[in-house]
Protein backbone atom coordinates (compact mmCIF):
# COMPACT_ATOMS: atom_id res chain seq x y z
CA UNK A 1 0.00 0.00 0.00
CA UNK A 2 2.51 2.49 1.13
CA UNK A 3 4.43 1.80 -2.46
CA UNK A 4 1.29 3.15 -4.28
CA UNK A 5 0.28 5.74 -1.88
CA UNK A 6 3.60 7.86 -2.71
CA UNK A 7 2.83 7.31 -6.06
CA UNK A 8 -0.67 9.07 -5.49
CA UNK A 9 1.01 11.78 -3.19
CA UNK A 10 3.56 12.37 -5.92
CA UNK A 11 0.14 12.87 -8.75
CA UNK A 12 0.68 9.84 -10.59
CA UNK A 13 -2.00 7.77 -11.89
CA UNK A 14 -2.37 4.19 -11.33
CA UNK A 15 -3.33 1.53 -13.56
CA UNK A 16 -6.64 -0.71 -12.90
CA UNK A 17 -4.74 -3.45 -11.95
CA UNK A 18 -2.98 -1.35 -9.39
CA UNK A 19 -6.01 0.43 -7.97
CA UNK A 20 -7.87 -2.84 -7.71
CA UNK A 21 -4.60 -4.08 -5.72
CA UNK A 22 -4.60 -0.89 -3.59
CA UNK A 23 -8.56 -1.32 -3.45
CA UNK A 24 -8.63 -4.82 -1.99
CA UNK A 25 -6.29 -3.67 0.72
CA UNK A 26 -8.56 -0.50 1.73
CA UNK A 27 -11.50 -3.17 2.41
CA UNK A 28 -9.31 -5.59 4.10
CA UNK A 29 -9.96 -5.19 8.14
CA UNK A 30 -6.32 -5.38 8.88
CA UNK A 31 -5.89 -1.62 7.29
CA UNK A 32 -5.75 1.49 9.41
CA UNK A 33 -8.64 3.89 9.64
CA UNK A 34 -5.84 6.57 8.93
CA UNK A 35 -4.71 4.30 5.67
CA UNK A 36 -7.77 4.78 4.30
CA UNK A 37 -8.00 8.60 4.81
CA UNK A 38 -4.85 8.93 3.16
CA UNK A 39 -6.23 6.65 0.06
CA UNK A 40 -8.98 8.80 -0.42
CA UNK A 41 -7.43 12.16 0.32
CA UNK A 42 -4.86 11.51 -2.05
CA UNK A 43 -7.21 10.73 -5.18
CA UNK A 44 -9.48 13.75 -3.89
CA UNK A 45 -6.55 15.96 -4.69
CA UNK A 46 -5.32 14.88 -7.46
CA UNK A 47 -8.80 13.79 -9.07
CA UNK A 48 -9.79 10.29 -10.25
CA UNK A 49 -9.10 9.15 -13.35
CA UNK A 50 -11.63 6.60 -15.53
CA UNK A 51 -9.26 3.87 -14.87
CA UNK A 52 -9.00 4.18 -11.56
CA UNK A 53 -13.00 4.85 -10.61
CA UNK A 54 -13.41 2.13 -12.43
CA UNK A 55 -10.67 -0.49 -10.70
CA UNK A 56 -12.18 0.72 -7.29
CA UNK A 57 -16.04 -0.34 -8.67
CA UNK A 58 -14.67 -3.64 -9.73
CA UNK A 59 -13.33 -4.61 -6.58
CA UNK A 60 -16.42 -2.88 -4.86
CA UNK A 61 -18.47 -5.46 -7.32
CA UNK A 62 -16.67 -8.46 -6.55
CA UNK A 63 -17.04 -8.07 -2.87
CA UNK A 64 -20.73 -7.58 -2.92
CA UNK A 65 -23.86 -9.34 -2.44
CA UNK A 66 -23.46 -12.10 -5.24
CA UNK A 67 -26.53 -12.03 -7.88
CA UNK A 68 -25.76 -15.47 -9.32
CA UNK A 69 -28.08 -15.50 -12.30
CA UNK A 70 -27.44 -13.39 -15.57
CA UNK A 71 -30.50 -11.55 -16.72
CA UNK A 72 -30.48 -9.66 -19.63
CA UNK A 73 -31.53 -6.10 -20.48
CA UNK A 74 -30.90 -4.95 -16.73
CA UNK A 75 -30.56 -0.92 -16.27
CA UNK A 76 -30.44 1.46 -13.09
CA UNK A 77 -31.17 4.85 -13.08
CA UNK A 78 -29.54 5.66 -9.67
CA UNK A 79 -27.65 9.17 -9.36
CA UNK A 80 -24.99 10.51 -7.28
CA UNK A 81 -26.72 12.70 -5.08
CA UNK A 82 -24.86 15.83 -3.82
CA UNK A 83 -26.52 18.21 -5.66
CA UNK A 84 -28.07 19.97 -2.69
CA UNK A 85 -31.61 20.53 -4.32
CA UNK A 86 -33.68 18.71 -1.49
CA UNK A 87 -35.80 17.56 -4.33
CA UNK A 88 -38.16 15.05 -3.92
CA UNK A 89 -37.59 11.45 -4.72
CA UNK A 90 -37.02 11.35 -9.25
CA UNK A 91 -34.80 8.43 -9.82
CA UNK A 92 -37.22 6.50 -7.72
CA UNK A 93 -40.78 7.46 -8.35
CA UNK A 94 -39.02 7.33 -12.62
CA UNK A 95 -38.49 3.61 -12.09
CA UNK A 96 -41.79 2.58 -11.71
CA UNK A 97 -42.70 4.24 -14.50
CA UNK A 98 -39.65 2.78 -16.29
CA UNK A 99 -40.78 -0.88 -15.48
CA UNK A 100 -44.03 0.19 -16.10
CA UNK A 101 -42.64 0.93 -19.69
CA UNK A 102 -41.35 -2.49 -20.24
CA UNK A 103 -37.51 -2.28 -18.81
CA UNK A 104 -36.31 -4.48 -16.26
CA UNK A 105 -34.98 -2.10 -13.44
CA UNK A 106 -32.22 -2.95 -10.30
CA UNK A 107 -32.91 0.10 -8.31
CA UNK A 108 -29.68 0.67 -6.15
CA UNK A 109 -29.78 3.24 -3.56
CA UNK A 110 -29.53 4.67 0.23
CA UNK A 111 -30.53 6.30 2.47
CA UNK A 112 -30.91 9.94 2.72
CA UNK A 113 -27.36 11.74 1.96
CA UNK A 114 -27.51 15.54 0.25
CA UNK A 115 -31.29 14.96 0.00
CA UNK A 116 -34.30 15.48 2.76
CA UNK A 117 -35.26 11.58 2.18
CA UNK A 118 -33.08 8.87 0.15
CA UNK A 119 -34.83 5.98 -1.89
CA UNK A 120 -34.55 3.70 0.82
CA UNK A 121 -36.40 5.74 3.13
CA UNK A 122 -39.21 6.84 1.03
CA UNK A 123 -39.52 2.90 -0.09
CA UNK A 124 -39.38 2.21 3.61
CA UNK A 125 -42.43 4.44 4.09
CA UNK A 126 -44.18 2.76 1.78
CA UNK A 127 -43.75 -0.74 3.05
CA UNK A 128 -40.51 -2.15 0.50
CA UNK A 129 -38.38 -4.19 2.17
CA UNK A 130 -34.28 -3.30 2.22
CA UNK A 131 -33.06 -6.34 2.57
CA UNK A 132 -34.12 -8.67 -0.33
CA UNK A 133 -31.42 -11.34 -0.70
CA UNK A 134 -29.88 -12.05 -3.98
CA UNK A 135 -32.70 -15.00 -4.87
CA UNK A 136 -35.19 -12.61 -3.96
CA UNK A 137 -33.72 -9.86 -6.30
CA UNK A 138 -33.36 -12.48 -9.14
CA UNK A 139 -37.05 -13.26 -8.49
CA UNK A 140 -38.32 -9.97 -8.67
CA UNK A 141 -36.36 -8.97 -11.67
CA UNK A 142 -38.25 -11.83 -13.69
CA UNK A 143 -41.61 -11.34 -12.16
CA UNK A 144 -41.66 -8.00 -11.31
CA UNK A 145 -39.40 -6.14 -13.40
CA UNK A 146 -38.12 -3.92 -10.51
CA UNK A 147 -36.03 -4.60 -7.21
CA UNK A 148 -34.61 -2.58 -4.97
CA UNK A 149 -30.68 -3.15 -3.65
CA UNK A 150 -30.34 -1.02 -0.21
CA UNK A 151 -26.75 0.07 -1.01
CA UNK A 152 -25.61 -1.23 2.85
CA UNK A 153 -26.90 -3.96 2.91
CA UNK A 154 -25.49 -5.57 -0.68
CA UNK A 155 -22.18 -3.76 0.54
CA UNK A 156 -21.26 -4.65 4.00
CA UNK A 157 -17.43 -4.12 3.42
CA UNK A 158 -18.34 -0.54 3.26
CA UNK A 159 -18.79 0.62 6.84
CA UNK A 160 -15.12 1.22 7.72
CA UNK A 161 -15.07 3.50 4.61
CA UNK A 162 -18.07 5.34 5.49
CA UNK A 163 -16.53 5.91 9.32
CA UNK A 164 -13.92 7.77 7.29
CA UNK A 165 -15.89 9.53 4.94
CA UNK A 166 -17.78 10.92 7.50
CA UNK A 167 -14.95 11.89 9.42
CA UNK A 168 -13.10 13.84 6.83
CA UNK A 169 -16.50 15.71 5.83
CA UNK A 170 -15.10 16.45 2.34
CA UNK A 171 -16.16 14.78 -1.00
CA UNK A 172 -14.27 11.48 -2.26
CA UNK A 173 -14.30 9.24 -4.47
CA UNK A 174 -17.33 7.31 -3.25
CA UNK A 175 -19.81 10.05 -3.36
CA UNK A 176 -19.24 9.57 -7.02
CA UNK A 177 -19.07 5.67 -7.49
CA UNK A 178 -22.52 4.66 -5.67
CA UNK A 179 -24.95 4.46 -8.60
CA UNK A 180 -21.72 2.52 -10.26
CA UNK A 181 -21.44 -0.40 -7.76
CA UNK A 182 -25.10 -1.87 -8.26
CA UNK A 183 -24.25 -6.19 -7.85
CA UNK A 184 -26.24 -6.58 -10.81
CA UNK A 185 -24.72 -7.05 -14.11
CA UNK A 186 -26.28 -3.89 -15.99
CA UNK A 187 -26.31 -3.79 -19.55
CA UNK A 188 -27.86 -0.30 -19.83
CA UNK A 189 -28.06 3.08 -17.67
CA UNK A 190 -29.03 6.43 -16.63
CA UNK A 191 -26.66 8.15 -14.24
CA UNK A 192 -27.18 11.85 -12.77
CA UNK A 193 -24.23 13.32 -11.28
CA UNK A 194 -23.99 16.46 -9.41
CA UNK A 195 -20.73 17.80 -11.10
CA UNK A 196 -21.13 18.83 -14.81
CA UNK A 197 -17.31 18.40 -15.35
CA UNK A 198 -17.69 14.63 -14.65
CA UNK A 199 -20.16 13.84 -17.38
CA UNK A 200 -17.69 12.54 -19.92
CA UNK A 201 -15.35 11.00 -17.23
CA UNK A 202 -18.53 8.97 -15.70
CA UNK A 203 -19.83 8.18 -19.60
CA UNK A 204 -16.06 6.74 -19.74
CA UNK A 205 -16.19 4.63 -16.73
CA UNK A 206 -19.61 3.29 -17.90
CA UNK A 207 -17.99 2.20 -21.10
CA UNK A 208 -15.47 0.61 -19.25
CA UNK A 209 -17.96 -1.24 -17.16
CA UNK A 210 -18.80 -3.07 -20.02
CA UNK A 211 -21.93 -0.57 -20.73
CA UNK A 212 -23.55 -1.29 -24.24
CA UNK A 213 -26.11 2.31 -23.71
CA UNK A 214 -26.18 4.92 -21.71
CA UNK A 215 -26.81 8.54 -20.54
CA UNK A 216 -25.06 10.51 -18.01
CA UNK A 217 -26.68 13.95 -17.44
CA UNK A 218 -26.05 17.38 -15.76
CA UNK A 219 -29.24 19.03 -15.30
CA UNK A 220 -30.09 22.65 -15.20
CA UNK A 221 -28.98 24.18 -12.22
CA UNK A 222 -26.63 21.30 -11.21
CA UNK A 223 -28.91 18.58 -10.32
CA UNK A 224 -28.00 15.16 -10.91
CA UNK A 225 -31.66 14.83 -12.83
CA UNK A 226 -32.84 16.02 -15.88
CA UNK A 227 -34.60 19.07 -14.91
CA UNK A 228 -37.23 21.26 -16.40
CA UNK A 229 -35.92 24.36 -15.16
CA UNK A 230 -33.49 25.02 -17.98
CA UNK A 231 -30.68 23.32 -20.34
CA UNK A 232 -29.65 19.66 -19.67
CA UNK A 233 -26.40 18.61 -20.25
CA UNK A 234 -26.08 14.82 -21.23
CA UNK A 235 -23.68 12.55 -22.84
CA UNK A 236 -25.19 9.50 -24.71
CA UNK A 237 -22.67 6.24 -24.85
CA UNK A 238 -23.65 4.22 -27.80
CA UNK A 239 -21.77 1.70 -29.53
CA UNK A 240 -18.93 2.66 -27.66
CA UNK A 241 -18.98 6.21 -28.46
CA UNK A 242 -19.39 9.22 -26.31
CA UNK A 243 -22.00 12.06 -27.56
CA UNK A 244 -22.70 15.14 -26.03
CA UNK A 245 -25.83 16.80 -26.22
CA UNK A 246 -28.12 19.66 -24.38
CA UNK A 247 -32.20 19.39 -23.97
CA UNK A 248 -34.23 21.80 -22.80
CA UNK A 249 -37.79 21.23 -21.81
CA UNK A 250 -39.92 23.28 -25.22
CA UNK A 251 -37.14 20.50 -26.94
CA UNK A 252 -39.85 17.95 -25.85
CA UNK A 253 -42.98 19.77 -25.26
CA UNK A 254 -42.83 20.15 -21.42
CA UNK A 255 -43.30 23.16 -19.56
CA UNK A 256 -40.70 24.60 -17.36
CA UNK A 257 -40.50 24.65 -13.93
CA UNK A 258 -37.95 25.94 -11.14
CA UNK A 259 -36.29 23.27 -9.37
CA UNK A 260 -37.67 25.19 -6.08
CA UNK A 261 -41.36 23.62 -7.37
CA UNK A 262 -40.36 20.04 -7.07
CA UNK A 263 -38.81 20.26 -3.37
CA UNK A 264 -39.69 17.35 -1.28
CA UNK A 265 -39.94 16.85 2.40
CA UNK A 266 -39.55 14.05 5.03
CA UNK A 267 -40.54 10.26 3.79
CA UNK A 268 -44.07 10.70 4.38
CA UNK A 269 -44.71 13.72 2.28
CA UNK A 270 -42.27 12.33 -0.95
CA UNK A 271 -44.43 8.87 -0.78
CA UNK A 272 -47.65 10.95 -0.93
CA UNK A 273 -45.89 12.66 -3.90
CA UNK A 274 -44.38 9.60 -5.52
CA UNK A 275 -47.98 7.98 -5.30
CA UNK A 276 -48.94 10.96 -6.47
CA UNK A 277 -46.97 10.66 -9.52
CA UNK A 278 -47.63 7.18 -10.30
CA UNK A 279 -51.74 7.75 -10.06
CA UNK A 280 -51.23 10.70 -12.71
CA UNK A 281 -52.09 13.97 -10.70
CA UNK A 282 -51.19 16.99 -12.81
CA UNK A 283 -47.83 18.58 -11.24
CA UNK A 284 -44.12 20.20 -11.72
CA UNK A 285 -43.51 16.44 -9.93
CA UNK A 286 -45.33 14.70 -12.83
CA UNK A 287 -43.46 16.46 -15.43
CA UNK A 288 -40.49 16.15 -13.97
CA UNK A 289 -40.56 11.90 -14.15
CA UNK A 290 -42.00 12.25 -17.49
CA UNK A 291 -38.67 13.73 -18.54
CA UNK A 292 -36.56 11.65 -16.30
CA UNK A 293 -38.21 8.28 -17.14
CA UNK A 294 -38.56 9.06 -20.67
CA UNK A 295 -34.65 9.56 -20.44
CA UNK A 296 -34.36 6.73 -19.11
CA UNK A 297 -36.04 4.46 -21.50
CA UNK A 298 -34.35 5.94 -24.59
CA UNK A 299 -31.16 5.45 -22.74
CA UNK A 300 -32.03 1.55 -22.51
CA UNK A 301 -32.69 1.37 -25.88
CA UNK A 302 -36.59 1.01 -25.45
CA UNK A 303 -37.57 4.76 -27.09
CA UNK A 304 -36.13 5.82 -29.91
CA UNK A 305 -35.36 9.43 -28.74
CA UNK A 306 -36.21 11.56 -25.38
CA UNK A 307 -39.59 12.81 -26.81
CA UNK A 308 -40.93 9.04 -27.58
CA UNK A 309 -39.34 8.10 -24.15
CA UNK A 310 -41.40 10.53 -22.61
CA UNK A 311 -44.56 9.56 -24.49
CA UNK A 312 -43.96 5.83 -23.47
CA UNK A 313 -43.58 6.57 -19.60
CA UNK A 314 -46.81 8.96 -20.04
CA UNK A 315 -48.48 5.50 -21.48
CA UNK A 316 -47.02 3.91 -18.56
CA UNK A 317 -48.93 6.10 -15.82
CA UNK A 318 -51.98 6.42 -17.25
CA UNK A 319 -52.82 2.72 -18.12
CA UNK A 320 -51.83 1.47 -14.23
CA UNK A 321 -48.86 -0.20 -15.24
CA UNK A 322 -46.15 1.57 -13.19
CA UNK A 323 -48.03 1.66 -10.03
CA UNK A 324 -48.90 -2.12 -10.35
CA UNK A 325 -44.88 -2.57 -10.45
CA UNK A 326 -44.62 -0.26 -6.88
CA UNK A 327 -47.86 -2.29 -5.34
CA UNK A 328 -46.60 -6.10 -6.61
CA UNK A 329 -43.17 -4.80 -4.65
CA UNK A 330 -44.61 -4.28 -1.44
CA UNK A 331 -47.28 -6.88 -1.69
CA UNK A 332 -44.02 -8.87 -1.72
CA UNK A 333 -42.64 -7.27 0.86
CA UNK A 334 -45.21 -8.24 3.33
CA UNK A 335 -45.90 -11.66 2.25
CA UNK A 336 -41.90 -11.96 2.88
CA UNK A 337 -42.52 -10.61 6.64
CA UNK A 338 -45.59 -12.52 7.46
CA UNK A 339 -43.48 -15.85 6.35
CA UNK A 340 -40.54 -14.72 8.48
CA UNK A 341 -42.36 -13.95 11.24
CA UNK A 342 -44.82 -16.65 11.43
Amino acid sequence: MKKLLNQLFEGNKLSRDDIKGLSRELFDPSTSESEIASVLTALRVRGETPEEITGIVEVLREKAMPIEKNIPHITDNCGTGGDGSHSFNISTTSAFVLAGAGARVAKHGNRSVSSKTGSADVLEELGVALDFSGNEVEELLETNGIAFLFAPHVHHQLKPIMKVRNALGVPTIFNLIGPLTNPVTLETQFLGVYQRDMLMKMATVLHKLGRKRAIVVNGAGYMDEASLAGENHLVLLEDGELIPFTLKPEDVDLPTYSNEQIVGGDAKENARILESVLNGEPSAYLDTVLLNAGLGLFASGLADNAKDGIDKARQSIESGAAKEKLNYLVRYSQTRKQAMSS
